[in-house]
């Protein structure tokens, strides 16, 4: 294995960390065969077991009613998205005061990386940095596996496979261990791994020991990214979390201020700003602190807490003036300070702060008339739907005169949760001006292998369809299949059959 990362890597796994956070809220379970279902019905999908599940056989991806029938003292629930979110959000601040850089998996919750390049001088050696790690994580009540090694992938998969700490010594005595460990140990999609159970591979070695081309053609291409990353050959840079910055401001006064009035307008003006980071992080003020230091003494502090969170500066500066009046300061304020304590907002919050969309309509409308006059009306159209039979027959293009905003857009302005939550993104079908005939491949070619679509697409995994258009009698008879293509490399394409010319063609992508 290739080393991704200069230096120790360290891969921190709290196995299945969603049933962790299960266990806290029934501590009764520990001991019992436990799953973390997704949904708490027999059909429910198994996605985390322990390893009392997994000697009874109950892996992730078998359905909770298969899984119970496997071992019948099974204790099984369901975990939250946020409820995850927010767990990982915590451990990932714990786990950066032990190294400045830590990266949270995408892709698996409870697996965290982290950079130990310079720690040196804070630690004696890995074993012991290791060990802060492992002593402040079940302090909290987590179970964690460390290891720390050199690459990512190696760090990972040992940590999936081994309790406790594992340090490395070299790269070469972290590739082997990677390859001793089971493929039913990492979080891979469970149709593969039972595929590969079947051939009798069951460890990282023996995948490696597969021609990666034919494992890609047979198995997709997270099954070749997957043994990319166990090869070394695909290298992922580090991408760490970038910790928030507080939500503070700060003013320095040329001369001490003690009037309580002046003080009053100079945190206004640091007061708004603040609200609006808030309010751009989602987020609502619990509590203000309000520091100000005293010329020739030191800083006085004081914490104001509205009745519920907010984001309305009239009410928090209400609770200011009320304070600033019953103070007696020794001497004049010669630098002022605010930092916020927040929580997630509410829709009705974040209305004061939802904003009309920056789009300037009038600039728009003046750069087409340009292109109109420069190369004439028919230079700027739209695409509008119109009666017709044949799928390019269905739209026209008409002039545009004036751009106007969607309706969706317009009523979203007065409807605060599609601004903060909009719609999902609709499918954009392109459709060639010309149906582009495909080489080769009779009607039924597609069973065995399909058409060669060539280097650009590659060969087509699934069609759906077909889709069929005839008519046409009043000019030529036409007798079209229509189908949705998914390629090997993931596109999504729009073919149809002409049983008149026998040929196919392909008319367009959905993107």
């Amino acid at each position: 294995m290739k080393s991704s990362t200069p230096g120790r890597l360290a891969c921190v796994e709290l196995p299945a960390l969603p049933l962790q956070l299960l266990f806290r809220r029934h501590p009764d379970w520990v001991g019992y065969p436990a799953a973390v279902v997704a949904e708490d019905k027999p059909q429910g999908l198994v996605l985390w077991v322990n390893e009392a599940a997994r000697e009874f056989g109950v892996l992730p991806g078998l359905r909770y009613g298969a899984a119970f029938s496997l071992a019948s003292t099974l204790r099984a629930g369901e975990v939250s998205l946020a409820e995850s979110e927010k767990a990982i959000a915590d451990l990932t601040q714990r786990l950066l005061c032990f190294t400045p850089e830590v990266e949270p998996s995408a892709q698996e919750p409870g697996v965290f990386w982290l950079n130990g390049s310079g720690l040196q001088h804070l630690y004696a050696s890995p074993r012991q940095w290791a060990g802060a790690i492992d002593k402040d994580l079940r302090a909290q009540g987590f179970v964690p596996n460390l290891a720390v090694g050199f690459t990512r992938f190696g760090s990972y998969a040992v940590a999936k496979a081994k309790e406790g700490i594992t340090i490395f010594r070299d790269p070469v005595e972290e590739e082997r261990a990677a390859r001793a460990v089971a493929l039913n140990r990492l979080n891979i999609e469970p149709k593969f791994r039972d595929a590969l159970f079947k051939l009798g591979i069951k460890t990282v070695g023996a995948l490696l020991a597969l021609p990666p081309g034919g494992l890609r053609e047979r198995f997709g291409k997270e099954a070749h990214r997957l043994y990319r990353m166990a090869a070394g050959d695909l290298w992922t840079p580090f991408e760490p979390s970038v910790p928030e910055e507080p939500a503070r401001q700060q003013y320095l006064l040329d001369e001490p201020e003690n009037d309580t009035t002046r003080l009053l307008f100079l945190i206004k003006q640091l007061l708004h700003p603040l609200l609006t980071t808030l309010a751009a992080r989602q987020q609502a003020l619990t509590a203000l602190w309000l520091s100000l230091l005293i010329d020739h003494g030191d800083w006085f502090k004081e914490s104001l807490r509205p009745a519920v969170p907010t984001l309305d500066a009239v009410q928090i500066l209400d609770l200011v003036r009320l304070r600033l009046e019953s103070l007696q300061l020794a001497a004049g304020v010669i630098e002022i300070e605010l930092h916020a304590d927040a929580c997630a907002a509410t829709s009705e919050q974040l209305r004061l702060f939802a904003e009309r969309p920056a789009r300037d309509l009038d600039a728009a409308n003046r750069a087409l008339a340009r292109l109109r006059a420069e190369f004439g009306d028919d230079a700027v159209v739209y695409a509008k739907l119109t009666d017709g039979h044949l799928p390019e027959a269905r739209f026209a293009w008409e002039p545009l005169s004036r751009i106007k905003l969607p309706q969706n857009v317009l009523n979203g302005l007065n409807d605060l949760n599609q601004l903060n939550h909009p719609t999902p993104k609709v499918l954009i079908r392109r459709v060639a001006a010309k149906p582009v005939g495909l080489a080769g491949g009779s009607y039924h070619s597609h069973e065995d292998g399909w058409l060669i679509l060539g280097p650009k697409h590659g060969t087509i995994d699934k069609l759906t369809g077909p889709y069929v258009f005839a008519g046409g009698w009043w000019n030529r008879e036409i007798q079209r299949e229509y189908y949705f293509a998914e390629t090997r490399r993931g596109d999504l394409l729009w073919l149809y059959y002409d049983r008149v010319r026998r040929r196919w063609f392909w008319q367009g992508a959905v993107e």
